[in-house]
């Protein structure tokens, strides 16, 4: 029955068929709706959604990678499903993700995109979600993507209280890319995000900096949005750079400089990032923190953003 499967990207004529597929295993997976709405926005395209047929065409699996709008590269692995008759999920699924990263690959992108899997912050304790993990997770490993890193999921929303401003420190906006190179090579000394550490482990500190401008500036925040703070003497303590995804306004990245550090900046930049946005009748604002760096879950948990939930991130 699953002779001679066929893995391959989709097509625009294969729309109907991509959206054939249900599932009601409690992990984040792009329904129709979700999937229709990203295809028009940029975020998800034929060609970075894979899939897998029998000799009758019918689907077997499904794999669906986002990007940005303006990129052709994809950026992360958004959901896998494998029809539930397939007698081997964990080895279908990573047949088709390694078909996929083969093309990746050939492509010229060496590293892999990541998988972001979205779960409530009681994961653990839930069986149903094990069992949908477990699979997941097994084929993840096979096909390359053997890092494993939790983050917590925070989020403002109008309810919350807004921080007030102290009087400590002085923004100023700053049109100079490079000054903000700079400070993001300063501030990934010592950073405690998982992310800034495999960049500078793999591109140095310059192309570490220089990669996290690229990405920033991808972001459908606004560039004017971007940030320098001062103390009133004029000394320099950090950043904020507020920004949004195709979710809405998020806290996106803010930084302070390591001879500042120990004094009660983040919570005055990520103050700011708040007040800017809620100025702007933001809805929601979203953030997301490895679980591991305690002293920025701390600093949303004195903001006041509630923890909502967990995005589990499988890595090359």
């Amino acid at each position: 029955m699953f002779f001679r499967p066929t893995f391959r990207p989709s097509v625009e004529a294969d729309l109907d068929l991509v959206l054939s597929c249900t599932t009601d295993e409690p992990v984040s997976w792009a329904d129709p709706d979700r999937y229709r709405r990203m295809l028009g926005n940029g975020g998800y395209r034929p060609a970075h959604t894979w899939i897998a047929q029998d000799d009758d065409g019918r689907l077997l699996a499904r794999a669906v990678w986002w990007a940005f709008p303006e990129s052709d590269r994809p950026l992360a692995l958004d959901c896998v499903w494998v029809a539930p008759e397939v007698p081997d999920r964990v080895g279908f699924a990573a047949r088709l993700l390694g078909a996929a990263h083969d093309a990746f690959r050939a492509a010229g992108w060496a590293e892999l995109p990541e998988w972001h899997l979205f779960l409530d912050p009681g994961w653990r304790d839930d069986p149903a979600v094990a069992a949908a993990l477990e699979w997941r997770l097994a084929a993840a490993e096979r096909s390359g993507l053997t890092g494993r890193l939790e983050r917590l999921r925070y989020e403002w929303t109008p309810e919350l209280p807004v921080p007030e401003a102290s009087g400590r420190l002085v923004f100023r906006a700053e049109p100079d890319d490079e000054i903000f190179v700079e400070l993001f090579r300063q501030t990934a000394e010592g950073s405690l995000d998982d992310d800034t550490r495999r960049n500078l482990e793999r591109l140095g500190a310059d192309g570490q900096a220089r990669e996290t401008l690229d990405s920033c500036l991808q972001m459908p925040g606004e560039r004017s949005w971007w940030l320098l703070a001062y103390t009133p003497e004029g000394e320099l303590v950090g950043f904020t750079l507020p920004s949004a995804n195709q979710g809405g306004p998020v806290v996106g990245y803010l930084g302070v400089v390591p001879k500042m550090r120990g004094r009660g900046y983040a919570d005055e930049l990520l103050g700011e990032i708040t007040r800017f946005h809620a100025a702007r009748g933001a809805e929601r604002i979203g953030a997301d923190t490895d679980r591991d760096n305690r002293p920025m879950a701390a600093c949303f948990d004195r903001a006041g953003y509630r923890n909502f939930g967990v995005r589990l991130v499988l890595t090359q």
